[in-house]
């Protein structure tokens, strides 16, 4: 056995721990405005106001780089860099180039510039000018050099082929990608996990290779490799690390689950390293489950001790062969407004589990578990997704966890149920900014059992449905962002009629309910893009023979009802099959536009692409919005969505407040420029 400690049988014993539960829940019956499509019963346990706080609370947070970078065009070298979560919205920037200034003014509208007269040898670094008079300036950035093309390829190890237990012949593919800065040099780092050839769906059988898990520098270094054994199964429902820096040290923690056999970075085997507890199906329904937090910079397991659900009977959750017991989400969250803690998920479709967990630097304790099964709280069974949303929903400034169609709040208690079932894609955002807080835009499955309900736009903070959209089967595709600068807010759009995963027609709405068309763009995923605040579409061309596909990002027309395709990335592919999402997608570099990270075709580098257009728009980066890093940390969780802001992001919208952090590092001292630097 690991060295591990048993369950605490009490809450968290780290200082900061609420350890508070409130009373049993209360039934609210809640009426719902569905348009007819039927009612729902919302169960809340209390209404949703903020606590009144003495002081606002502060999260800490990783203190990064300026994240500049810079890539040859045709029209010179485009560069850019970030805006600070604790800097002034009109913070002064010049560019210097070789030593030499190339801004005669100060840059206040924006963090990035064309330099027309620059070139692939170009050496650039950032400024900040204090005074009016450019006499007072210090280095924001260290030196940097432009990429070759708008992407830089991150080398990876490759696992090797293998021969299966079946004899077939099977390799890797490097499948969804999470980042945090592991060694604490500000510097954002990636951790690959690889997918086997034969992972399988939890609904089919087959016994899978090896997951692992690489963390790698963006120069391709690799720090280490952890290898998850025989006892995990492989497959999108099955491993979803959280990598976050969970003891609030200045370095980030990976925290997955674990089994006997898992060896850690230092090559130290986790439980019994002969166990093999596979059934003949390859499923794996015995043997003991861990959870294991592992040293970000090492790999090296710190603490590891019995996950926190166990699976019990397996018929429990619904099924006898194995396919519901182990469906998992992740997530990180702020459970007390300052301080992460790490999000355990098992059960959806029937049972619903969600169990919290600290670390304070050497050991993992429970914080709280929700359980559908406790007394009260069975109107939150059958509810959730196969994805989840961290927000502060009901603006106390505490995480509430949004598990598809209901909200469990920070303390472990059920917020509100809606009675609308499970579905396959959900996202969260102040969508709506004529109306106070955020709002929930969800596809559902389970049409006969929710009145015929395909969508829906709900209150993020109560559960009441503000607009829904009827359907007559599982609607599995819904996506929500502000692609049409016609109508307030954003647009929420979801797949109709045929409701295939790739129909042009559906339901096209805006944020108020009006239905704007039936034409639809794609409803994978969307990122931040090209110059505008508008979102564009990022889809891919499907090979349904290689079951894989050439990403793409196209904008939407409003006047046309159809999308232009603006890139495509060949030479790299999409993850999980028809889902075609990124291998991860975030604002990883230079200024408030979105990183797409692709594997490449052959899986030997991942190739984080960014934008080189020019932008008139200046946002601190999204990193330091926390609803939106916390979205980051999720990102590589089952059927995961794009990430959104906790603000409004889209035409017309406002300039945020400056978010609440506590950078758990101190900024480096000043570099004032000497007067042979500034020229």
């Amino acid at each position: 056995m690991p060295p591990h400690s048993p369950l605490p049988t009490s809450p968290a014993t780290r200082p900061w721990s609420r350890a508070l539960r409130r009373p049993a829940a209360l039934l609210l019956a809640l009426p719902l405005a569905l348009g007819g499509a039927g009612v729902a019963v919302v169960q809340s346990a209390e209404p949703a106001t903020a606590a009144p706080t003495s002081a606002p609370l502060l999260r800490d947070a990783e203190r990064l780089d300026r994240g500049a970078v810079a890539a040859v065009t045709e029209d010179g070298v485009f560069l850019s860099w970030r805006l600070l979560g604790d800097e002034a919205m009109g913070t002064r920037f010049v560019v210097y180039r070789d030593g030499e200034r190339i801004t005669e003014k100060p840059i206040t509208d924006s963090t990035n510039l064309l330099d027309a007269e620059g070139d692939a040898d170009s050496v650039y670094r950032i400024a900040i000018q204090k005074g009016a008079n450019g006499h007072s300036q210090q280095w924001a950035s260290e030196e940097f050099t432009p990429w070759a093309e708008q992407h830089l390829d991150v080398p990876l190890d490759k696992p090797a082929d293998f021969t299966a237990v079946d004899g077939t012949a099977q390799s890797y593919r490097a499948n969804d990608t999470m980042t945090a800065d592991l060694d604490g040099d500000g510097q954002l780092e990636l951790v690959v996990k690889w997918d086997p050839t034969n992972s399988q769906d939890n609904s089919r059988p087959g016994a899978t290779g090896t997951v692992y898990l690489d963390a790698y520098e963006l120069d391709g270094e690799k720090l280490w490799r952890i290898d998850l054994g025989v006892n995990i199964r492989a497959g999108a429902h099955y491993s979803q690390p959280q990598v976050y820096d969970f003891d609030s040290d200045g370095t980030a923690e990976v925290m997955v689950k674990t089994a006997d056999g898992t060896v850690d970075g230092a090559g130290t085997v986790i439980g019994d390293a002969d166990a093999d507890h596979r059934n003949d199906a390859g499923y794996v329904l015995e043997g003991p489950e861990y959870l294991t937090v592992f040293d970000g910079g090492t790999g090296a397991a710190v603490d590891t001790i019995d996950y926190g659900v166990p699976r019990g009977t397996v018929t429990d959750w619904g099924d006898g062969y194995g396919n519901r017991v182990d469906r998992f989400l992740s997530a990180t969250a702020y459970l007390d407004g300052e301080h992460p803690s790490a999000v355990f998920a098992r059960g959806y479709y029937t049972r619903a589990t969600l169990w919290a967990v600290d670390f304070d630097g050497e050991h993992l304790t429970e914080r709280w578990l929700f359980d559908s099964d406790h007394e009260g709280d069975g109107g939150y069974a059958g509810q959730g997704n196969h994805n989840l949303t961290v927000a502060d929903v009901d603006a106390d400034g505490r995480d509430e966890i949004v598990y598809g169609s209901a909200t469990i709040d920070d303390d472990g208690t059920g917020l509100y149920t809606t009675g609308l079932g499970h579905g396959d894609a959900m996202h969260v955002s102040d969508f709506d900014p004529s109306r106070p807080g955020l709002e929930v835009f969800a596809v559902h499955e389970d049409v006969k059992g929710n009145g015929g309900i395909g969508s829906t736009f709900r209150d993020a903070a109560t559960g009441e449905v503000l607009w829904s959209v009827p359907a007559n089967k599982d609607t599995g595709r819904g996506a929500m962002a502000d692609i049409d600068p016609r109508y307030a807010g954003a647009e929420g759009w979801n797949v109709g009629y045929d409701a295939e995963w790739d129909s042009p027609v559906g339901s096209l709405r805006s944020a108020s309910g009006e239905l704007i068309g039936t034409d639809i763009p794609a409803a994978n995923f969307t990122a931040l893009w090209d110059g505008d605040l508008l979102s564009e579409i990022v889809d891919h061309e499907f090979d349904t023979t290689a079951r894989t596909g050439v990403p793409t990002v196209a904008k939407w027309d409003p006047e046309q009802g159809s999308a232009v395709e603006i890139e495509r990335f060949e030479g790299t592919a999409t993850n999980n099959d028809t889902k075609g999402n990124p291998a991860l997608q975030a604002d990883l570099l230079g200024d408030w536009r979105e990183e797409l990270v692709y594997r490449t075709e052959d899986s030997t580098a991942l190739r984080i692409l960014t934008t080189t257009d020019v932008t008139d728009h200046r946002l601190r980066t999204l990193l330091s919005d926390p609803q939106y890093r916390l979205a980051v940390a999720w990102q590589n969780v089952a059927y995961n969505q794009p990430p959104h802001t906790s603000y409004f992001l889209g035409e017309g919208m406002e300039t945020p407040a400056a978010p609440a952090l506590r950078y758990t590092t101190p900024a480096a001292g000043a570099q004032p420029l000497t007067a042979a630097e500034r020229g």
